[in-house]
């Protein structure tokens, strides 16, 4: 909290505005087509926007939303989204620093801050002063850290909340063991990033594979007018 500052309160009203978008754009477009899934893509969809695609299998996993309903949402959603980004980086006006110090601070950041193209490279994150190098003994500490993260949380969902997503509490303990065990999380920080990544990239290359754009314009055409609405009203 301390150090969020003003992005956390400006994280509060976006997620503020998102809600009221869905209200919105439900009340004109309610997605009739879809039956009973309507209301749980839009919960879905609502989680998206606010937390990312995490979030949105977390609602969908939660609320039991049909497969392929999830494909053809993800599908028109990403259409949307990636306008909607366009739109965003045109608006945006380049060089809008007004303190003179911005320049030399910005030369700094550059300078100290690279990513290699290839995961196979050394990467080199934000602010780091001493960059710990990807090997094959840290990928294997990440993701052995992580599947115990998952195996617990799963286990700790299915006991106390069947029905509920085990990403929950499955995030919950990551932010927690992270807290609680900087030293060791701040050592996997480089290949933890690296294969988030990776893994992050072929979800949504097999959610697009998934889906059809042009299905989703023949059966659903609701959903991408009710994702641009949704947005529209956010914005």
């Amino acid at each position: 909290i301390r150090d969020a500052g003003s992005l956390l309160l400006a994280f509060f009203v976006g997620a503020l505005s998102t809600v009221v978008g869905t209200i919105c754009a439900f009340a004109l477009i309610p997605l009739k087509s879809l039956g009973e899934q309507g209301w749980k893509v839009a919960c879905a969809l609502t989680s998206r926007h606010i937390g990312g695609a995490i979030n949105f299998v977390a609602v969908a996993d939660t609320l039991n939303i049909e497969g392929n309903i999830v494909s053809a949402a993800i599908a028109a959603d990403n259409v949307v989204v990636a306008l909607y980004f366009a739109f965003l980086f045109y608006l945006a006006t380049p060089g809008e620093a007004t303190n003179p110090d911005d320049g030399e601070n910005e030369k700094i950041t550059i300078e100290t801050t690279k990513y290699e193209p290839s995961l196979g490279e050394e990467i080199v994150l934000p602010d780091e002063e001493h960059p710990i190098p990807i090997t094959t003994s840290s990928i294997a500490y990440s993701i052995a850290t992580a599947s115990c993260l998952v195996t617990l949380g799963s286990a700790i969902t299915g006991a106390i909340c069947p029905n509920l997503s085990s990403l929950v509490i499955t995030s919950l303990l990551t932010v927690l063991s992270a807290t609680a065990f900087p030293n060791w999380f701040s050592k996997l920080r480089t290949s933890g990033t690296a294969v988030g990544i990776l893994f992050l990239q072929m979800f949504f290359a097999s959610s697009g594979a998934a889906g059809s754009l042009l299905l989703v314009l023949r059966r659903a055409p609701s959903l991408v007018a009710f994702s641009a609405l949704q947005l529209a009203v956010h914005f």
